[in-house]
């Protein structure tokens, strides 16, 4: 019998013991908040949840839920969920409430007792990873279910749940008892999810610290090999930082039907995938790196984070320029410590950064928009055809903006300091829990880490919009673009099967296509007279030459109109990198920096 299916037959044994806090960090809830909520009307996604404040002499309370929550910079309205709000004094006399605005309620007090809070909550909102309760389970957020009031956030807090017999609890939280769990204050209960219900769970400890995987649904995943590659990427967080950030982790496992993603937290992560995307290997490496992704987070953005973001100010926005640091950063290291972990070779890691780049190449939006834009508007950021042509992303983006700054440091003191050394001199200098960093502070430790000023290249990669020269980048480390010698007729637009001809779904900007005047939504009927059908719209562009010029005929708002169209082309294959065969000495130096090993062809 392996390690693993002894935890399994031992899990009562096990949760007993994760549900053992250490004492000292534990404090009492005395003159604290309790919230309590009843899950057994769970068919009909509903909670009921009563909360205690400590009483107070003031005239009135405010009680507010969350408009957003954190690792999702949206605003979700999340109060909307909130019926039957009801409030009374410890004694039992019923207060006076009324909603104020949108996500807060006054109560009038009466005198100096505790106030009694009840209302109901719909938690139907599986794919934002805020609420969720059905029969089988619950996940909960704390920004989405449990209500705060601003004098008492920082007031020691007990969660109590009321759940079917056969449900378990978990948490990234301490527990004093099955289904309850308490913390110092509300911003530890706000980054602490509640998974609760019906679970596939696993334990295990690595270099002192414990870890609990817990899977919930059922799908095409190897519940045993995820656990063991989980194991080995935790031991790898001292490739980057000089210490680890909690004493206990939690991963909370959703496999799903219509969602997707994931969301990082204090001292737990939940990951979202469609129940059938975990047995090939892409789909799997995919879901590592997704963890992995959410595994760095624990240090970048719950260790430390943008001045923006501390502290968390939940009825409005939160605003940085650095949104690329704490996103796009996190993508950039979390194959990183799969290749540590030798769960991805390099080979596959290769390939990820082959399509990264290449998507960083082929989009418009990278000589409009800077990562420092991006992040401040990331609030309002758009999606679809205008957001590739007009736009970046902060997590891709940020990545690739992540990977020169990686190799200018390289290449600035000999392979002497990396972006690595920067995270963790970050996480040394700045706890998220007292203060966050500026662009400043982070230029400030790029010039003690290097004796140089680096305001012009912050400037030129982070203020402006920027696009890197892909091929310049790898050969610093003994990598090549390898030749895409085949072409095919291109014209920059995307299309979907309609009934109406193939419509157009983006057009890329300075395109073709998009010179020619044409936009998303239009249907193409012919090219030179010949009727279009999707399978044959490539084979047919592919009759013509390049610069040749033919004759588009589309409908737009139901009439027929005809358009010229200059044909350019582009590569058949998509980007591959490849291991130089001889590298030279700097670059295999410059390489083993990078990633932390030996070229594949030293010397």
């Amino acid at each position: 019998m392996t390690g693993l299916n002894i935890n399994r037959f031992l899990i009562a044994v096990v949760t007993i013991m994760l549900f053992l806090p250490a004492q000292a960090a534990v404090k009492s809830v005395t003159n604290g908040v309790s919230y309590y909520i009843d899950l057994t009307q769970n068919e009909h996604h509903l909670g009921q949840v009563e909360i205690e404040f400590p009483g107070t002499n003031e005239p009135y309370l405010d009680i507010q839920m969350p408009v957003w929550r954190t690792g999702l910079y949206n605003i979700l309205n999340l109060p909307k969920a909130v019926r039957h709000f009801e409030a009374k004094s410890a004694s039992g006399a019923a207060l006076e409430a009324s909603k104020i605005d949108k996500s807060t309620w006054r109560i009038r007090l009466q005198d100096d007792q505790p106030t009694q809070v009840s209302y109901q909550v719909y938690a139907n909102e599986l794919g934002r990873r805020s609420r969720h309760i059905d029969d089988t389970h619950a996940y909960l957020d704390a920004s989405a279910v449990f209500m705060y009031a601003d004098q008492w956030r920082q007031q020691p807090i007990q969660v109590e749940l009321k759940v079917p017999a056969d449900w378990r609890s978990v948490s990234g939280m301490n527990s004093t008892a099955a289904h309850t769990f308490v913390a110092d204050n509300w911003d530890i209960l706000v980054d602490s999810p509640i998974e609760t219900g019906i679970h596939d769970a696993y334990s295990f400890t690595e270099q002192g610290r414990d870890y609990e995987v817990v899977f919930w649904g059922e799908g095409n995943y190897d519940a045993e090999q995820t656990v063991a590659d989980l194991r080995k990427l935790v031991r790898t967080g001292d490739h980057i930082w000089s210490s680890y950030p909690f004493e206990r982790y939690v991963f909370m496992i959703h496999a799903t039907d219509g969602a997707g993603g994931a969301t990082e937290h204090l001292n737990s992560t939940v990951i979202q995938r469609p129940r059938f995307s975990y047995a090939s290997r892409k789909d799997y490496l995919s879901f590592m790196s997704t963890a992995s992704h959410e595994f760095v987070h624990t240090w970048n953005v719950k260790a430390y984070r943008p001045d923006g973001l501390v502290p968390y100010e939940y009825q409005h926005e939160n605003y940085t320029d650095l949104l690329w640091i704490a996103e796009g950063s996190t993508s950039y290291f979390q194959d990183h410590l799969l290749l540590k972990a030798e769960v991805m070779k390099l080979e596959e890691y290769l390939g990820n950064l082959a399509q990264r780049l290449d998507a960083h190449e082929q989009k418009p939006g990278t000589d409009t928009m800077s990562v420092a834009e991006a992040s401040f508007n990331h609030w309002i950021a758009e999606g679809g055809p205008r957001a590739h042509n007009a736009s970046v992303n902060i997590y891709s983006e940020g990545a690739v903006i992540s990977m020169a700054l990686d190799f200018a440091l390289l290449q600035a003191t000999d392979n002497k300091v990396s972006f690595r050394d920067v995270h963790n001199a970050l996480y040394e200098k700045f706890d998220a829990t007292e203060t966050g960093f500026t662009s400043a502070d982070v230029k400030t430790i790029l010039a003690e880490l290097t004796g140089q000023d680096w305001d012009n290249w912050w400037q030129e990669h982070v203020e402006q919009p920027h696009q890197v020269d892909a091929a310049a980048l790898l050969k610093q480390v003994g990598l090549a673009i390898e030749p895409r010698d085949k072409q095919e007729a291109w014209v920059g637009w995307r299309t979907k099967t309609s009934e109406s001809g193939v419509q157009l779904t983006r057009v890329d900007r300075h395109s073709p296509a998009w010179d020619a005047g044409f936009t998303e939504g239009d249907f193409v009927v012919a090219i030179d007279g010949q009727r279009v059908t999707a399978d044959r719209l490539q084979e047919q562009l592919n009759e013509h030459q390049h610069k040749e010029t033919v004759t588009v005929s589309y409908f737009r708002r139901d009439k027929l109109a005809t358009k010229t169209l200059e044909l350019a082309s582009r590569p058949v294959d998509k980007m591959v990198i490849k291991p130089m065969a001889e590298p030279t000495r700097a670059q295999r130096a410059q390489f083993k920096a990078w990633l932390g090993f030996d070229h594949p062809h030293a010397k």
